[in-house]
């Protein structure tokens, strides 16, 4: 009898909002079903220098929608001559992934940065849904992740504090949730820019 478990990917996929900035962290294995594919995966994106992105299902599916909504960015500032807005570039995605109802994008999507109206957080699922929170894990360690955010988050967290605790959700759900696992990857958004980290798994457990 078919399971979707047998080819549903996993991944573990957290994001913080806080008064600095956004942090958004994923870990690194790409598995297909009980099938590890890659230990080195990339998850989290920089759209530019206040965005980024995480996505947790089908890695190409992942690459397509960051490819896209970074060429959006870049044409928005082109002929704006500022960086887009947060939720703007939000809402185009919502726009993009409902267009392929019928076809979907294999994701669950966190995008967040920082504009001149704040630090910014949405979730979105693969037809587009839109929701704005302060904090979220997405994927199939989000249950532990989210426990581990809840328990930690204030609103007046330092962004350093912010980026600790992500680490330490998707260390959570790493040591609980068999299709993740081997390190975690970090992009820290503030007004400075967008920091990319990179951790193995020894240097984080």
């Amino acid at each position: 009898m078919f399971s979707g478990y047998e080819w549903t990917p996993g991944a573990t996929v957290v994001g913080c909002c806080v008064k600095e900035g956004v942090v958004l962290a994923a870990e690194k294995r790409v598995s297909y079903g009980f099938y590890m594919i890659s230990k080195a995966g990339k998850k989290v994106f920089k759209i530019n220098d206040r965005m980024g992105m995480a996505c947790a299902g089908l890695i190409a599916d992942m690459q397509a929608i960051a490819r896209t909504l970074a060429a959006e960015a870049r044409l928005y500032e082109i002929e704006h001559g500022r960086l887009m807005p947060i939720r703007a570039a939000a809402k185009l995605l919502s726009v993009i992934l409902f267009n392929r109802r019928t076809q979907p994008y294999i994701t669950e999507t966190l995008i967040g940065g920082i504009d001149d109206t704040g630090s910014h957080l949405y979730i979105l699922d693969p037809i587009g849904a839109l929701i704005e929170d302060k904090y979220a894990a997405v994927g199939s360690g989000g249950a532990i992740a989210i426990a581990v955010l809840e328990n930690g988050y204030k609103e007046d967290l330092s962004i350093k504090e912010a980026e600790k605790l992500c680490i330490n959700a998707v260390i959570s759900a790493i040591k609980r949730d068999a299709i993740s696992g081997d390190g975690v990857d970090v992009l820290v958004i503030s007004r400075q820019g967008c920091i990319e980290k990179s951790y193995s798994i020894r240097e984080v457990i």
